[in-house]
């Protein structure tokens, strides 16, 4: 079957027809229009597919809050193609074992690729390196690593994970965090956490590490990337290591592109995440380091919880919000309503540039004649409040919640299966 997609706004901006045919672009010229379905795509913007290299999809152990099938139906109608899986399941994802059932999992789930990512460490404890080569080398092919969650804090183990990475042309994925600067705390330092009685994160907890950490991928020759940069004071070190021309990538979360720590004052476990929500002048320093390239890339930090594990005390409320399915909402609001980045811009940071990173070829492709068909049809002019039984992934711990955001994605392909039509997902795995 043949698919003719008809007056796309492709990234935005030149409206013309994308043709879909046995998994790739095609020229639309050469397509039998009367046999072709056609779908009118005036008014709407086309994307490559989206990839989140950052996404928590529990399965293994934690099938209660997410499945593998779940998730990536989430992703889809988030309009996602790819998404990477972090490695903090229950096994760990330490082992060829753990990543190929993962890797498994996505091939049975078909709605988008699910890349496995390995384990820094064994068991995710920070205390000895997990076998990276075994790993990268086994069927889930593995080419990011990360003990996300949790911290390398140990600066040896560090320098050999970014050296092994570097001979495997793999990229360590750092979760920022000094354990010593944030025993206990549970939102961001400020005159707000001292009048709630919370304790407070500090912003030198994250942006330390991450100097420490590019000066020892500048030294091994390694490639960094840094989750979840939150802070003024991190985006100005990745801006210098950068400057200095040490491989650093840096990802930012769409919900620090627009909370911040105000939304705590509630108490509402749902505004609890790891590193906390900021202030005001973090979220508009993310914003323009997102816009000038110093952060490369949105990345969701889909994290899923069983209501039980946000519906308690704020102390006590698990870290981490869903996010697959509002991300390319945020950013629009937040990004192109703001006009720091237009539709390409929005292509860049939410899909060629994290395949790029993640090394995952045929995702960092445009839409051009001949490159696969992830492929994403957006309605930029809708609008919609976030409702729980919206959500099509298996938690609903979403910030968005009652939020009207713009956007709406209609259709998606990958590899010109269709995943999405009409804003409902075609099909989806077990629940």
């Amino acid at each position: 079957m043949t698919t003719l997609l008809t007056g796309a706004r492709v990234l935005g901006g030149e409206v013309r027809d994308l043709a879909i045919e046995g998994g790739a672009l095609v020229d639309p010229a050469t397509v039998d229009r009367d046999a072709a379905e056609t779908i009118d795509a005036s008014g709407l913007v086309a994307l490559p597919g989206l990839v989140d290299l950052h996404t928590h999809l529990r399965q293994p152990g934690g099938e209660q809050a997410e499945t593998v099938a779940t998730g990536v139906r989430a992703a889809a109608a988030g309009g996602y193609t790819c998404v990477f899986a972090m490695a903090n399941t229950s096994p760990v994802a330490d082992t060829p074992a753990v990543v190929e059932q993962v890797h498994r999992l996505g091939l049975e789930a078909g709605l988008a690729t699910v890349r496995p990512i390995g384990a820094v460490s064994v068991g995710l404890a920070g205390e000895r390196l997990a076998d990276l080569g075994m790993l990268a080398g086994s069927a889930a092919r593995v080419t990011v690593f990360s003990d996300d969650g949790h911290c390398v804090a140990d600066a040896e183990l560090m320098r050999r994970a970014l050296e092994h990475a570097a001979a495997l042309d793999a990229v360590i994925a750092q979760h920022a965090q000094d354990p010593a600067l944030t025993r206990g705390a549970v939102m961001h330092e400020s005159p707000l956490a001292a009048e709630l009685g919370l304790t407070g994160w500090p912003s030198v907890a994250e942006a330390s590490i991450v100097a420490r950490d590019a000066m020892l991928a500048g030294a091994a020759g390694a490639r960094l990337h840094v989750c979840h940069v939150s802070t003024v004071e991190t985006v100005e070190v990745v801006r210098q290591a950068k400057a200095r021309g040490i491989a650093i990538t840096a990802e930012v979360t769409p919900h620090h592109l627009l909370l911040t720590e105000e939304l705590v004052r509630g108490y509402d476990g749902r505004f609890k995440v790891n590193p906390p929500l900021r202030a005001d002048r973090d979220v508009q320093a993310l914003r323009e380091a997102l816009a000038d390239g110093t952060i490369d890339i949105v990345a969701t930090d889909h994290a899923p919880h069983a209501p039980e594990a946000k519906q308690t005390a704020f102390a006590d409320a698990a870290f981490g919000m869903v996010g697959l399915e509002t991300a390319l909402g945020v950013v629009q609001q937040s990004m192109v309503e703001t006009g720091l980045l237009d539709w390409a811009g929005v292509a860049r940071v939410m899909s060629t540039a994290p395949a790029a990173i993640g090394r995952e070829p045929g995702y960092d492709a445009p839409l051009e004649i001949g490159s696969p068909a992830h492929v994403v049809l957006v309605d930029p002019g809708a609008r919609a409040v976030v409702e729980a039984s919206s959500l099509k992934g298996r938690s609903a711990n979403s910030p968005f919640l009652g939020v009207e955001l713009p956007g709406r994605v209609l259709h998606v392909w990958h590899g010109g299966r269709r995943t999405v039509a009409g804003g409902e997902v075609v099909t989806g795995g077990a629940a």
